[in-house]
This record gives C-alpha cells, structure tokens and sequence, in this order.
C-alpha cells in the first residue's frame, strides 16, 4: 500500500505547485503591495477554529501549526489532507462598490510515522496571494497637460513547502521542526494606448528562500497542552524578468527584453506563537493562540505604507458527543471559531486591520479509521472605506478531505 500511495502523494503535490504559480487565489486589492495577501488558511479541522491550533494536541488528523504536534501519529497511519476553497469578495470605497469568485486548491499535505515517538510529514500550502486589477488609470503626459489611461494587472503568489519532523521527548513534551521551501513568481503587466501607440509592459518577479523553524507542546496536565512555535526571519532573494512590446503610429513595432534583473530581497520577520488547548469532559475541546510577527526590524515599506508589527489572537471550539460512538451522529464534530488580526501593513498610517469568524462541521467517513469530511466557513473583513483605502468582505467555503489509511496491520482470524 505504501509503494503505491507516497508515489502518487508526492506526484500530486508537485503538480499542484505548478497549477498554483499560474493561477489566481485571490482577488484582494490588497493584494497589489509586496507579496501580495499573506494567508492564515490552515489545514483540515483547524480551518474552522478560527486558524488557531499551536498548543491543540491531536492524534486523529494533521496539525500543521506545530512541527511537534507529527510526534502524535498513531502507530500503522498514514494521514493525508486535500483541500479546495472558493471565495466570494465584495469590494467597497467611497464611489464604487466590486464583487468577484475565485475557487482554488487550499493545501495538500501528508504526514506518517517513522519510530516510536517520531512523525513526519510534509505540507504544501499557498502562503501568499496575488490577483488585481486596477483599470482607468489617469496620468499626466510629461512635459504638456494631456492625460492618459492606463490599465495595471497582477497574479500569482508564493507557494510554502514544509517538511515537518516531530519527536516526543516523554510523554508529555514534545518538540520539532520544520523547513519551509519559499517559492513562486508575481507577474503584473501594464497597458495603454496614446493616439495611435500602444505600450505593454510585462513584468514576472520571482522569489525564493528557505526558512527555519521550531515547535513545541507541553501537556502541563491530562487535559491541558500548551504550545510554542518560532519561525525564524529570512531574505527571499528576488528575480526580475521583463519584456516590452511596443506599436508606434501603427506601424513600427518593437520587442525588448531583459531578463535576469536582480530586485531587492524581501525580509520575511520572526514570528512567534503560544498556544493553549483544553478538553472538557472528553467532548469539548477549547483552543487558543497568539502570533507575534516582528515586522518593524525588517525596515520595509511601499511607495505610500510600511509594514509594521502584527499581532494575531485566535480562538476555537469543537465538540464531539462521543468518538467512539455506534451512532454516526454521535461521532460527527462540530466547530466554531474566531481570529482578530491588527494587521502588518500601514497606508498612510493606517493598519489594514481584520476579522475572521468560522464554523464548520466533520462528517466521519468509516467506523474503523480517523477519515472525516471537513467541511469550514468563513466570514471575513478588512480594512476600511476611509481615504484612498477598500472596505473588503468576505465568504469562504472550504473543502477539505482529511483522510487516514492504515499499513501493515495484521489481520486477525478466528
């Protein structure tokens, strides 16, 4: 079983990598600055618990917000996630209201167990989003008083591969670690026409850099865990790559390219998280995080905001009746969620602030395995229609089948 699975896990995993640089995850304006929208999205379960989960203990499913949490994986079980999102996005400023649909995959992860004590896994996740456009343009002609209209297009993202490895010290503390792959490209293109000449830019930034980090759960008592996590800061060196084509008065037409343009690297800040999680009489389990993302120290800024420090609070409920129960409603869990982010980027000294509430629901699949239909909600605002800023909501629908398969168990015959 494991010659055919890992083959075709790992095959998938890189043809989504591919599917996600030429496609579109967002539709956010606010994904025109630096890297675009950075994502909180999560795996399985934890995507309707209001993204939080550091210091949450699961032995049923992936947990990818802690390295250490891969110690936990049963004996004999292979878990592997698939998700898919479809987001709906409403648009509003002080003279124009947009809405737009994208649908896209959410993460592909696997994870299993080494030896006594030890996980691994490795997760593929979009971590940031670009997809804008901005038409009608108005500049000045230089050196006269005629204006022109230009239109101003961006897609793409950066990708977050993580190979994750989690070892239980005692039964009770766990560590890890984790090395995240960054990587993708950014392609934004600009067009106008003036008289009879026409101007295309094109314009495709590569990124890429690897970046470290460490993880930590406790369980201080039976049912009480906290966690810990560290991501580390990192420069994600930069490529640029352009190509211009021009129409002058109908008639002459000119090419130029230039690749290989080295651009400024992007500093990625240090993130820390603390987490908490409690299970209250072996049917309601409470989760609690917060990040600390160290923006200020990267000295970073866009030609009208800077990026400063953030903070993330997250909160998240699941109740279970009974996981071993013979009635399947018994056994189907429900989750609730909410995430409050002050946000990392200032426009004219105004933080592009937002909410998230989620809810969703697990529906077993099977009696005598962990595989469950994952099923979130999400609900979110950002920013506000003040200025030149965008007033962003939101609805999220994702769907996420978080599936377990067991090796190598003997049968047992009467």
């Amino acid at each position: 079983m494991m010659n055919r699975i890992l083959p075709m896990a790992i095959s998938f995993l890189f043809h989504a990598m591919v599917m996600a640089q030429s496609e579109g995850l967002t539709s956010s304006p606010y994904s025109l600055y630096g890297l675009g929208v950075i994502n909180q999205t999560s795996i399985g379960k934890t995507n309707s618990m209001g993204y939080s989960g550091i210091g949450l203990k699961s032995t049923t499913d992936i947990n990818n917000l802690n390295p250490s949490n891969y110690s936990l994986i049963p004996r004999h079980s292979f878990f592997y996630d698939i998700g898919v999102v479809g987001e709906f996005n409403s648009y509003s400023n002080r003279g124009d209201n947009e809405s737009k649909t994208t649908l896209n995959f959410s993460n592909l992860a696997i994870a299993f167990r080494i030896a006594d004590r030890l996980g691994a896994g490795v997760t593929l996740v979009p971590y940031s989003d670009v997809g804008y456009t901005l038409l009608g343009l108005v500049s000045n002609i230089e050196g006269s008083n005629e204006t022109f209209e230009s239109n101003v297009a961006g897609i793409g993202g950066l990708n977050d591969l993580n190979f994750n490895l989690g070892y239980g010290i005692t039964e009770d503390l766990r560590v890890g670690g984790k090395a995240s792959l960054l990587f993708g490209n950014i392609e934004e293109s600009e067009t106008f026409t003036i008289s009879n000449s026409y101007f295309e830019l094109n314009e495709t930034t590569n990124y890429s850099g690897l970046r470290l980090g460490l993880g930590m759960q406790w369980d201080i008592f039976d049912k009480l865990t906290f966690g810990s996590t560290v991501q580390l800061p990192v420069k994600l060196k930069g490529n640029l790559t352009r190509s211009v084509y021009k129409t002058l008065d109908g008639s002459s037409i000119t090419v130029e390219d230039e690749e290989g343009d080295n651009v400024s690297d992007f500093k990625l800040p240090l993130e820390l998280g603390f987490g908490i999680s409690t299970r209250i009489k072996g049917s309601l389990t409470l989760t609690a995080d917060y990040k600390r993302n160290e923006w200020d120290t990267t000295h970073q800024s866009e030609s009208i905001g800077s990026y400063r420090d953030q903070d993330i609070y997250a909160f998240g409920a699941e109740f279970q009746r009974n996981p071993k129960g013979f009635k399947y409603g018994q056994r189907i869990r429900y989750r609730v969620g909410f995430n409050y982010d002050n946000g990392y980027l200032a426009i004219n000294d105004n933080k592009i602030d937002g909410y998230i509430i989620t809810a969703g629901i697990g529906f077993p699949v099977g009696f005598a395995t962990n595989s469950a239909v994952n099923l979130s909600y999400a609900y979110g605002s950002k920013g506000q229609v003040q200025n030149i800023l965008v007033k962003e909501n939101y609805h999220a629908l994702t769907l996420n089948l978080s599936l377990e398969d067991l090796w190598f168990r003997r049968r047992v015959i009467d």
